[in-house]
């Protein structure tokens, strides 16, 4: 009768499957590339709500002087 190894054998080094160390590098560059794009469309849209808010306020005060003016005559 035949005796089987049961023992595991380790792989070598060389033959375990490369990673690419570029991928981590990739990910961590794309990351940043878009936390710097979405900061800068935060800022943006911050700016066109200050915007808004300003045109809106001078609509107010244009509906407000005219009805001021209808008001005195």
């Amino acid at each position: 009768m035949t005796v089987r190894n049961t023992a595991k054998i380790k792989r070598a080094d060389d033959m375990k499957p490369a990673r690419k160390p570029t991928l981590d590098g990739d990910i961590r560059a794309e990351n940043v590339r878009l936390r710097a794009e979405l900061a800068t469309a935060q800022q943006r849209i911050a700016e066109l709500e200050q915007r808004t808010a300003d045109a809106l306020n001078r609509i107010d005060w244009a509906l407000d002087s005219l009805h001021n003016c209808t008001q005195g005559e």
